[in-house]
């Protein structure tokens, strides 16, 4: 039996691509999800799935893992600095064990140099994906835009007291629900074709923080006013309010690469591989914050 096995699998991308597999008929027993300890994959084993334990770090427990396995969809790891070592062990060890595609979660952009505000994520990802294409693997490369569902998370708590301070300036980009990247992702790895293809999982619809103020402005009733700071004053301004430092530089870099334009995209793929539109990012809004109006209400 043809095996497709998800690394990451507890995590929510790798979870909600398991759940659209099953739900598209894919039996259980087809699918292998690989966690990091036995108590992350309870869950999984719960649903009929078999689960695997092993570590990105850990060569061996790759090469157990990946046994009898067609398909990996290999979810990018959380350790910037060692991920490129890291996914390099899961590369060569899905090629010692037979497996014959990978899918590979990286990131969009435009500038590939390291002058991109992007770089401090982006040359991970780019050095993983020149990793595939040498390996003599069949890969696919999902080059996934900002999701929508962080876009709270940029704009903070009380953005519609405060408004939104962020170093994004006039720039766009096609945010994309997590859950509809998922869901994609479930689609190419239930079907065939796919072999040495590069998506783009982006909305057609791009939006800058401008226009999403504009947003919350029509569903809150209240001015929502928008500042975009240098990268360097946003910095100290959260720092001296307290802003872990890692969190600073992770909002201002995608901000900066977002008034870049790397993550402004014109694609339908993902509107393609879903068969409908995306998500919008006024209606996922809408939701957002409609729930948090009527929570102050009650």
């Amino acid at each position: 039996m043809k095996k497709i096995l998800i690394t990451g699998a507890n995590g929510n991308y790798g979870k909600s691509t398991i759940d659209f597999l099953l739900k598209k008929g894919l039996n259980a027993n087809q699918l292998v999800g690989l966690v990091r300890n036995a108590e992350k994959g309870a869950e999984l084993k719960n649903l009929g799935i078999e689960v695997k334990i092993g570590d990105y770090e850990n060569y061996n427990s790759m090469i157990e893992a990946f046994q009898g396995i067609e398909k990996v969809l290999l979810i990018s790891g959380t350790d910037v600095a060692n991920r490129t070592k890291q996914h390099e062990n899961v590369i060569k060890a899905a090629k010692e064990s037979g497996v014959r595609h990978i899918i590979y979660t990286s990131i969009e952009r435009k500038n590939e140099s390291e002058t991109s505000p992007l770089a401090f994520v982006s040359i991970t990802h780019l050095a993983t994906e020149k990793l595939l294409k040498e390996s003599g693997l069949n890969y696919t490369i999902l080059r996934n835009t900002l999701y929508v569902d962080f876009i709270p998370m940029f704009l903070g708590e009380k953005v519609l007291e405060t408004g939104i301070y962020l170093p994004a300036a006039d720039g766009k980009a096609g945010f994309a629900l997590r859950s509809e990247m998922a869901e994609a992702t479930a689609n190419i790895l239930a079907s065939g074709g796919h072999e040495s293809k590069e998506y783009h999982f982006s909305s057609a619809e791009n939006v800058s923080f401008s226009e999403i103020a504009s947003i919350l402005k029509e569903i809150s009733g209240k001015e929502v006013s928008y500042f975009s700071p240098d990268v360097a004053t946003f910095s100290k301004t959260l720092l001296d309010a307290g802003v872990p430092g890692e969190a600073v530089a992770i909002l201002g870099g995608f901000a900066a690469g977002i008034a870049a334009g790397e993550l402004e995209n014109s694609s339908n793929d993902l509107e393609i591989l879903l068969g409908r539109k995306p998500t919008n990012v006024k209606d996922f809004l809408s939701s957002v914050y409609r729930q948090e109006l009527e929570k102050r209400l009650i």
